[in-house]
């Protein structure tokens, strides 16, 4: 029996021990419990979400490849394929940021080019505690850098992303990477091994003992000891995943590949062991055959090694020579490792002799299955309450709406994320027409008139206020994004990171967000083609927000017909769509004001969603509209600021009607301008479209109300009549654009 001492480290528990015997038939050596511990831990085998996952919708006639697969990819016409999918590396990132971001970037991309395409783009997602608390400047900082140094070096365009600051993600940021490829639809590769005695084949880099356990250490929480598993954080190489990405394409334009799969979390343990399960074949390899960069390695290292930039593929025989051929070509070595066997068992050997040997269901459709106990968290009952009778008498609260409106532009939340998005090279590759800051990230489809369109989002106030609607909306503002561009919204991909699914509550908002998400997504016909679980985000027992961030993309029929947020004129017309109910919950301007998290998040009519995002679509493509920005953070009035800026000076002078959401006169024009209700979009159309936009508006059932127009150097919004904002253009985008930067840039006196 092994020592319990030994079975913690490891992260498995005594039922979950025996099973393991029981599939054995014997005691495991410690070998083969270090690739048990890989395969069954939350980051491998999803035990705590698989029941909930099952759920979503993942199936259209536009899905090529749904979840299984290294990622999940759509058909876009003209024999081509979108190829996506957003990962985390939340742990690691927070023990080593730099490194951390860094090969999150560079797993994503291998996830990618492993089905067969090109990656063209890459988005993020991140997570941070407030700028103000120590070390969250040297953890952006970190992260920031490294998704540059990768991203830029390996010449992949980030386009865009999004960032939000909460006092909870301090002990736990949050880092999600979303790529998005181009394929030929019928030239989609598969991580699958066949074909007894096809040759297994090792190719990229050397494998070193960074990275052993970094799957075990990612299904834990953090305690105050998270510095010692540095080790267990990986160090990437962007220039050899450059040589290792056209090596790939080059081979898979031959016939001579079976199936290749990138070795990411649990390295080579889960490349074997998932491509032989796909396939219903064994692998057997030696690992005295494994290019190793450090002397003495024992299989159990080599093994859980997830160093980095390096993929397992299976060869045809008699093909071999041409595959070596052409990895030498890219200075890159192929080293035969093994071959596909007929027994369905992982075999692993070392010198000839056998060191672990384990049936490949035990590890991958036998892993455990939780059904993990639910119950509602005891918080909501206080923080969904939201006395706006109450709010009023605050002292914020009576502040003049222009000077709140200056103070919210100069939030890190809301403000320009340019510190940040300036580091990354966005219009490498030449194909980037929206780029950071813009709105949906949006790059051409070379030799083709088209073009994806493609965004995340998530909001964790409004999942910790309600899991189930705040997923809802998540998915709602990404497709928005998506059809502000002017694109149609095709499928979608999802980064689920929550806290420890072994207490209730958290097992409760995870199964809650997913039903949200499964909603949405079947109402907006976007399904979901793959994505990840981040479990246990939290530190000393303190849980991030529930946070589902959610990936879009869609497809523009024609390039040049895109939509930025950028007013493009003076004298066009301000038109907003959809209707606004004067929502505060979750808002910003509550945390602003009130610098709390309450209330109930805003209601999202499906109905209304999905009604708004073909018309924003067909207007685009018919050029009947200038621009188009999404209501969301900060609400009608922060959006009507973003108009305006990077515009050379467009201003605008809008009128909206009085929102009646409480006695309080403050707190009255408050709703209006700053609260946050879904489905709305601010547009500018040119004087001679405007009665054929509001026509097909309410053709579509869409409300649409003329609101003002652009021009001027200021922006001036009356309320009921009456004028409450007018701010100087260079003021609003002075605080605007110095909200982030303010924190690393040093004044010269």
């Amino acid at each position: 029996m092994i020592d319990a001492a030994v079975l913690e480290r490891h992260g498995i528990k005594p039922d979950e021990y025996d099973r393991i015997v029981t599939f054995m038939g014997r005691e495991p050596n410690l070998t083969e419990l270090g690739i048990f511990s890989v395969m069954w831990s939350e980051h491998c085998s999803y035990k705590s979400s698989r029941v909930h996952l099952k759920t979503l919708p993942t199936t259209g006639p536009q899905v090529l490849q749904g979840p299984g697969e290294n990622a999940g990819a759509v058909d876009i016409g003209e024999g081509l394929a979108a190829v996506f999918k957003i990962e985390s590396h939340n742990h690691p990132s927070f023990i080593e940021p730099y490194q951390g971001a860094a090969t999150g970037v560079g797993g994503i991309i291998r996830d990618i080019f492993t089905m067969g395409a090109r990656p063209i783009a890459l988005l993020n997602s991140l997570r941070f505690g407030s700028l103000g608390e120590p070390g969250t400047r040297r953890l952006l900082e970190g992260v920031v850098g490294g998704i540059a140094g990768y991203g830029n070096s390996i010449g992949i365009p980030t386009v865009g992303g999004e960032i939000a600051f909460e006092p909870s993600y301090a002990g736990n940021p949050l880092v999600n990477v979303f790529c998005l490829g181009i394929a030929k639809a019928s030239d989609i590769i598969k991580g699958v091994a066949s074909g007894t005695g096809n040759a297994v084949y090792y190719v990229g880099a050397k494998t070193g003992r960074d990275g052993i356990h970094g799957a075990t250490m990612a299904s834990a929480e953090f305690d105050d000891k998270s510095a010692e598993k540095r080790p267990a954080v990986q160090v990437g190489d962007p220039f050899m995943e450059k040589l290792l990405l056209e090596a790939c394409l080059e081979v898979m334009q031959t016939d001579a590949l079976v199936g290749i799969q990138d070795m990411g979390a649990a390295g080579l343990t889960c490349s074997t062991t998932e491509m032989g399960s796909r396939g219903g074949a064994g692998i057997e390899i030696d690992v005295s055959l494994v290019p190793q960069r450090e002397t003495g390695m024992t299989p159990y290292e080599i093994m859980l090694s997830e160093s980095q930039e390096r993929m397992l593929l299976v060869a045809k025989q008699g093909r071999e020579a041409e595959v070596e051929r052409i990895f030498e070509k890219w200075d890159l070595h192929a080293s035969h490792i093994g071959e596909v066997t007929s027994d369905g068992l992982l075999r692993v050997k070392e010198r000839g002799a056998v060191v672990a040997e384990i049936p490949n269901g035990a590890l991958t459709d036998e892993a455990p299955l939780y059904h993990r106990p639910m119950a509602v968290p005891e918080y909501l009952a206080e923080v969904r309450r939201l006395d706006l009778d109450a709010l009023a008498s605050s002292s914020e609260v009576g502040r003049p709406a222009g000077e709140v409106l200056l103070a919210l532009l100069g939030t890190p939340a809301i403000g320009s994320k340019r510190w940040v998005y300036r580091q990354y090279d966005h219009m490498v590759r030449t194909n980037t027409i929206n780029g950071p800051g813009m709105g949906a990230g949006v790059v051409r489809i070379k030799e083709t008139n088209r073009a994806i369109a493609m965004s995340v989002d998530g909001n964790g106030r409004y999942c910790y206020l309600d899991p189930r609607h705040g997923a809802m909306l998540a998915v709602a503002e990404a497709a928005r994004n998506v059809a502000c561009a002017g694109a149609r919204p095709l499928a979608a991909t999802n980064c689920l990171n929550f806290g420890n699914p072994e207490r209730p509550t958290i097992m409760w908002q995870l199964a809650q967000a997913v039903e949200g998400i499964g909603e949405a997504c079947r109402a907006l016909g976007t399904p979901i083609t793959g994505g990840n679980v981040s479990l246990y985000n939290e530190t000393d027992g303190r849980a991030i927000y529930p946070t589902p961030v959610i990936g879009v993309i869609g497809l523009l029929e024609h390039a040049d017909r895109v939509v930025t947020r950028r007013f493009q004129a003076p004298g066009d017309v301000i038109v907003l769509l959809g209707e606004g109910r004067g929502e505060l919950g979750g808002s910003e301007y509550l945390k602003f004001v009130d610098g709390s998290v309450r209330g109930i998040p805003p209601v999202l009519d499906l109905g209304a969603e999905r009604a708004l995002q073909p018309l924003l679509a067909d207007l685009a493509a018919d050029r009947l509209v200038r621009s188009a920005h999404d209501c969301s953070d900060g609400g009608l009035a922060v959006t009507l600021a973003e108009s305006c800026f990077d515009t050379d000076g467009i201003g605008a002078d809008v009128s909206i009607e009085r929102t009646a959401v409480a006695k309080a006169e403050p707190i009255n024009v408050a709703a209006a301008l700053f609260g946050e209700s879904a489905s709305r979009v601010v547009i500018s159309a040119a004087p001679d479209a405007v009665s054929e936009v509001v026509k097909r508006a309410g053709d579509a059932g869409v409300p649409a109300r003329i609101i003002g127009r652009t021009g001027g150097r200021s922006l001036r919004i009356a309320v009921g009549g009456r004028v409450v904002v007018d701010v100087m253009l260079t003021d609003a985008e002075r605080a605007w654009s110095d909200a982030l930067q303010k924190y690393f840039v040093k004044r010269v006196a």
